[in-house]
């Protein structure tokens, strides 16, 4: 076959300009094979916009040049597409810069131009004949339903055909294959048993003996979560004083339904004497069942302990497989444990109930806030919820944002003067709004290049507005927006990106400390003894 006939001139025209468009840095530093995969599907993405704009031009019968003129075309503007395409590759490397600089990175001494283009163009070739190959099946079907009914139903039928076809084979067949194999792997992981962490042998405990719940039964995370917690006399010595925390987990096979699990956290609970703390935090864990230790510790020393905690897992999947295949039931789950314990809260004396709270980090932010209904909590509300790296899916998140104040950054917005919803980073945030923040607050905890918060489906054909300026100190100020290119860029940083922690999805301890300071003012807390409470975090999170 020739290759005329094999590829499309515009195509490959437009594709060499989205390639290097790709190569444009976005809000996470990329490896060179990460780097080599967005370039590819760059590629492809512009390849494909290049056919459909030449079908259109012949499908309207526009006036084509002679052909000299459009080989001469083809040749200069193939050559100008060539040069801009080695000038973008060659600068990659210092536009990776900028945003390791702004994270603390060390600098990158080459892109490696040569594994990034290799890569770019096995993914190019391997969606290429894929989608030669669904042409080709297309007009097979095509002919063969022409003899028996009309051209033009034909030619529908055919490409729904096709389609069906393909998604038959890609969801049925590969995805769920993938998803089995992950399912298996992370299933094995959470039942493991790690010798280190034995069950506790204190009666009050969550997973000891006495406890309504068996250390058998947490998973691997629960059992990480009710083991390597603080203690009093490591709270003390950061501190002063501190009483032992409370932590409670249902792992999921704990019970075989949500009432079930969700009653039964509430029971332990009250065995406990979580309600007899000063506070109580209802985590929703991400979708592993891992519950952020820079979050819970943090929270646990400012308190000196007089605090407890419950969470309860609804999947051993990473979060971006568990939203695709268990999303009802993360929400379904947080929602099960909200009612049962605020609804045991809410009959409790004010005067003599703990101060609640929700936490939730990524897809636990995303169903926590989904567990209640402000219609449910008006007459008698809860006091907060700190929600850090809220996808961008997260029903109240996108409100707030898409209605802040005039003048406020998207990535740090201001909400009706502060009165209930204040957004903060290690940049500030939590002081900012004319109005005192009220007795129900809601914290979110977002940093400017996390993709989880600011990826937008929208980017393939318009601009985000945590674009515009001023921007976010973490966000490079090369970073510009490219329609479609910019969308595949965020969608890698998504599921690819790695930032250090601090940046992008990755939130410090001291990240955290700022956030709860802030949303529940605990008291006697200097300067100094922040700075020696942020040292002992470290150490923590380091388990």
């Amino acid at each position: 076959m020739r290759r005329g006939h094999f590829f499309s001139p515009a195509g490959l025209l437009l594709g060499s300009l989205f390639f290097a468009l790709s190569l444009t840095p976005s809000l996470i530093p990329r490896s060179d094979i990460v780097q080599g995969g967005i370039s590819g599907v760059s590629l492809a993405a512009g390849y494909a916009v290049g056919v459909l704009l030449s079908w259109l031009w012949f499908f309207l019968g526009l006036p084509l040049p002679g052909r000299r003129v459009r080989r001469w075309l083809l040749l200069i503007s193939g050559g100008v597409c060539m040069f801009v395409a080695l000038a973008f590759l060659f600068r990659a490397s210092h536009w990776q810069n900028t945003v390791r600089a702004l994270m603390g990175l060390e600098a990158v001494s080459g892109e490696r131009p040569f594994t990034v283009s290799l890569v770019a163009l096995a993914f190019f070739l391997a969606i290429l004949l894929i989608a030669k190959l669904f042409r080709r099946t297309y007009i097979f079907l095509t002919q063969k339903l022409e003899r028996l009914i009309p051209r033009r139903v034909s030619i529908l039928l055919g490409l729904v055909a096709a389609f069906a076809l393909f998604w038959g084979i890609i969801n049925d067949l590969l995805l769920s294959a993938a998803l089995r194999t992950v399912d298996s792997i992370y299933q094995q992981l959470d039942a493991g048993m790690e010798p280190e962490l034995a069950a506790p042998q204190d009666p009050m405990k969550a997973g000891s003996a006495q406890s309504l719940l068996r250390w058998r039964d947490m998973g691997h995370q629960g059992r990480r979560y009710l083991a390597l917690g603080p203690t009093a006399a490591d709270i003390a010595a950061v501190a002063g004083e501190g009483k032992e925390p409370i932590r409670v987990y249902v792992g999921l096979n704990a019970a075989d339904t949500l009432a079930e699990r969700a009653q039964l956290a509430l029971q332990e609970l009250k065995r406990v004497g979580a309600f007899e703390r000063s506070l109580l935090l209802l985590i929703t864990p991400t979708g592993t069942g891992w519950v952020d230790p820079g979050a819970i510790n943090s929270v646990e020393f400012l308190h000196r302990g007089d605090i407890a905690s419950v969470a309860a897992q609804y999947s051993y999947l990473p979060s971006p497989i568990a939203l695709m295949t268990e999303n009802a039931y993360g929400r379904e789950s947080a929602q099960a444990l909200f009612r049962a314990v605020y609804g045991h809260w809410r009959q409790m004396p004010a005067d003599a109930r703990p101060r609640l709270y929700l936490f939730g980090l990524s897809l636990g932010a995303l169903n926590s806030d989904r567990s209640f209904d402000f219609y449910d909590i008006i007459d008698d509300p809860f006091d907060g919820a700190l929600w850090a790296g809220p996808p961008f899916r997260s029903d109240t998140w996108r409100m707030v944002t898409a209605h802040r104040d005039p003048g406020s950054p998207a990535w740090l917005p201001v909400f009706r003067d502060g009165a209930v919803v204040r957004f903060g980073n290690h940049f500030g945030g939590y002081d900012q709004g004319g109005l005192p923040w009220g007795a129900f607050r809601l914290a979110y905890l977002q940093h400017g290049s996390d993709p989880i918060v600011f990826f937008d489906p929208r980017a393939l054909y318009r601009r985000p507005d945590w674009m515009e300026q001023p921007r976010a100190p973490d966000v490079s100020p090369d970073l510009h927006w490219y329609p479609i290119v910019t969308m595949f860029q965020l969608a890698a940083d998504m599921h690819a990106g790695a930032a250090p922690m601090g940046f992008g999805h990755s939130y410090a301890p001291a990240d955290y400390v700022r956030a709860w300071l802030a949303l529940t003012e605990p008291d006697g807390w200097g300067e100094v003894d922040l700075r020696r409470l942020r040292d002992r975090l470290a150490k923590f999170n380091a388990k």
